[in-house]
């Protein structure tokens, strides 16, 4: 028989018992299914946001508005934080204390140089980590890996003008020559005569860094000395909206007033900014908002905002605030002439799936997007009942010199799409490739050869 306890350790381990039920209790919020946050005892701040403006807005602050919700706090409130483009969104707890989570929104860099000095817990991003951020934070951990790298939104680039401006669309070429100044009056699109006038946003966007790459430095151009600077994205829209002469690029939610043009990349057609061929990224200044944390997160609220920011729930908050959610839809598509007669076939009979696979750069492994489309797919599959043989793959690339190997390596990627597919129980109808057919982007730079390297997802 166990000798008992002496009468001193019988209350420690009842202490400790104690403490562990009441911690075991504080893990859980009662009918939820949700993991309670650790509070400090003391009120303070639990999570801090830097980055890019296009999230921290109205999109970043919406989100934590979301999870502070979803812990089951109240008289929850976004207020103005210590300074221009900062917030500050607190709740109560039941017992009182407050929660504080702090959303700077100064640009994208920003948000690496506040991890690097232990001043932020999430970076917020408009455009993916450079090279040197990744290797300035690796003590950190990889910062491109599937771990810290979290894509939480898709948005696209918006090319704005004056509503009376009688410009319909540009090419991307065209673009980088009107914003390097070289093309410098209306008169040379075709348009009234009058001097063109540039509105960009600041060196610390996103947003502008996307632009740079997307548009100008993919044309060997660089911005105008004379453009006009705004860290607001709604500041620049409105100025321009009131412009005749004015021209800005913004992220979608700014459009506001100001009228939108239809974008062409190389042999593509003109595409306006629709909701659809921007959650595809067909979309030629189309682009990925993100949050990167630690690949081992130190901070539990940084976890848990960005598993809420890919939850349902985070991604209807996505679409409600004007991006673009990644949840996937079955969209109708009409069959035209300029179609391979494999594809007029699907457009006619199956639905496109809102989601396109693409690849990690120099890669055959699906990127970071892909991975999570991936888990998407298959639940909008096994929720609409086709699972067998309703689902067909096709595969697009870049020119090669002979066209059935670029049919060759475009099937290639739609069957390692088939593979992760068919390990969870699909069992496809199809199988397609077609080349560099139906290209979305040009084909003379890098960035236009990866968006090309795709695959899309048609069901029956």
């Amino acid at each position: 028989m166990p000798r008992a306890l002496p009468a001193r350790d019988r209350e420690t381990w009842s202490r400790l018992a104690t403490s562990l039920l009441l911690g075991f209790a504080c893990c859980f919020l009662p009918g939820s299914g949700f993991a309670a946050l650790p509070i400090a005892a003391e009120d303070g701040t639990v999570l801090r946001i830097q980055g890019s403006n296009t999230i921290g807005a109205k999109l970043g602050p919406a989100l934590v508005k979301g999870l502070l919700e979803q812990q089951g706090l109240s008289a929850i409130s976004v207020a103005p934080g210590k300074a221009d483009n900062e917030q500050l969104i607190t709740g109560k707890t039941a017992d009182g204390r407050t929660v504080s989570i702090e959303v700077a929104a100064h640009g994208s860099s920003t948000g690496f140089v506040a991890l690097q000095h232990g001043s932020a817990d999430l970076a917020a991003s408009s455009r993916p980590i450079k090279d040197g951020e990744v290797s300035a934070l690796a003590t950190l951990g990889d910062l491109k890996s599937p771990g810290a790298e979290q894509i939480i939104a898709i948005d696209g680039l918006a090319i704005i003008l004056h509503p009376g401006n009688p410009i319909d669309a540009l090419r991307t070429d065209q673009l980088a020559r009107v914003f390097a100044g070289e093309i410098n009056d209306w008169a040379q699109l075709g348009g009234r005569p009058g001097a063109i006038k540039l509105y960009a946003r600041d060196d610390n966007s996103g947003t502008y860094d996307t632009f740079k790459e997307l548009v100008l430095a993919a044309n060997g151009k660089a911005l105008a000395a004379g453009a006009r600077r705004f860290e607001s994205s709604e500041r620049l829209s409105d100025l321009v909206s009131q412009d005749p002469q004015g021209i800005g690029f913004i992220g979608l939610p700014y459009i506001r007033q100001a009228k939108v043009l239809a974008i062409a990349a190389g042999q593509s057609q003109a595409m306006a900014p629709s909701e659809t061929l921007i959650a595809t990224e067909d979309y030629p200044l189309s682009r990925r908002l993100f949050l990167y944390n630690q690949p081992e997160l130190a901070n539990p609220w940084a976890k848990a905002l960005v598993n809420f920011a890919h939850s349902p729930r985070g991604q209807a908050i996505v679409a409600q605030n004007g991006f673009i959610a990644q949840t996937v839809q079955a969209v109708q598509v009409a069959p035209s002439q300029g179609m391979p007669a494999a594809y007029q076939t699907l457009a006619r009979e199956a639905k496109r799936l809102s989601v396109n696979f693409r690849f990690a750069e120099g890669s055959a492994s699906l990127d970071n997007k892909a991975q999570r489309d991936l888990e998407r797919l298959l639940e909008y599959v096994s929720s609409q009942d086709k699972l067998r043989h309703k689902v067909v793959l096709v595969g697009f690339g870049d020119p090669k010199s002979d066209s059935a190997r670029a049919e060759l390596l475009s099937k290639l990627r739609a069957m390692a799409v088939r593979r992760e597919l068919v390990r969870q129980g699909v069992v496809l109808r199809e199988v397609i490739g077609l080349g560099d057919e139906l290209p979305v982007a040009a084909n003379d730079a890098d960035e236009g050869r990866i968006k090309n390297r795709r695959v899309e997802v048609w069901v029956y």
